[in-house]
């Protein structure tokens, strides 16, 4: 990868005003597979659901995890080329974002990739970065990018009925998993006021029981919605991440799989696929406004 403290490049032939950010690190490949999306996106009929339409896009990319610790200290990391679950909604949403301007550019994507994946939307090193998704959430509602869907209390806020009460601390109690935490007592420091900021919040979610229905039941998720699989692993939120999408009267997900290696639209419902993995409860629903 090239890093670039300041850019100012070439991207389909037109020059770009530089994009003012602490760090960015990208390859040309990234840039222009970003200038060629962001113009399939523009051509795309009034109507069209963009963050599923730029989602499909990715079907078939690599998955390859810790894509973003490719630095000794933070920078905004641009990688198309490889996803995990994460980076690939991140870029969904960064796409769905710069497409709506009148003139989106690779510079308007990073900017847009910046304000998603770091708390109230700038970089300001390893602990500004959303890392629990509810700290991504949070972050983008407040800035009015996205809204969490939670039922109706006249209905009982079906379907979803099933509550997680946050006990955020996995990352500040293993930092040897985290490469960029690793003898850092400052930054995990920072990284558990952030964990404490949620501590004891409550979030509601469809629970697994209900996710076999059809859209009777489950008509509040449409397709191209973030689906956050919430965990009852320890001190975590969520542990994987996807978009919906309605295949037959049936849930299924677009994810970046690590268990086939790339990012696929699985041929099994989301009930059957979270059935197979214990430790899943069940799913939030996150939607670009």
């Amino acid at each position: 990868m090239m890093s670039h403290r300041m850019l100012g490049l070439f991207v389909g032939g037109a020059m770009m005003c530089p994009l003012s950010l602490s760090a960015l690190t990208y390859t040309k490949e990234d840039s222009l597979k970003v200038v060629q999306l962001l113009d399939a996106g523009k051509k795309q009929t009034r109507g069209t659901n963009l963050t599923l339409f730029f989602a499909e896009q990715f079907i078939g990319v690599p998955y390859v995890a810790s894509t973003l610790e490719v630095n000794p200290a933070e920078e905004l990391v641009v990688n198309l080329r490889q996803l995990d679950c994460t980076t690939l909604i991140e870029n969904v949403v960064a796409l769905t974002l710069a497409v709506r301007e009148e003139h989106p550019t690779f510079v308007s994507f990073c900017r847009n990739l910046e304000k998603i994946r770091y708390s109230g939307g700038q970089l300001n090193g390893y602990s500004s970065r959303n890392h629990y998704f509810s700290e991504w959430i949070a972050s983008n509602e407040r800035q009015g990018i996205v809204k969490e869907i939670k039922g109706e209390k006249s209905e009982g806020y079906r379907p979803f009925i099933a509550v997680q009460r946050l006990r955020l601390d996995y990352m500040s109690t293993h930092p040897g998993a985290y490469p960029m935490l690793k003898g850092k007592a400052s930054e995990i420091s920072r990284i558990r006021k952030n964990e404490q900021k949620l501590e004891g919040v409550s979030v509601r979610y469809v629970p697994l029981s209900l996710l076999d229905k059809g859209k009777g039941v489950l008509g509040a998720i449409h397709d191209g919605d973030i689906l956050a699989i919430v965990t009852r692993k320890k001190g975590l939120d969520t542990s994987h991440l996807g978009l919906a999408v309605w295949q037959k009267g049936s849930l299924h997900l677009l994810n970046a799989s690590s268990i086939h290696k790339k990012v696929v639209l699985e041929s099994m419902t989301l009930s059957e696929y979270m059935k197979k993995h214990p430790s899943q409860l069940g799913v939030r629903v996150v939607r670009v406004i």
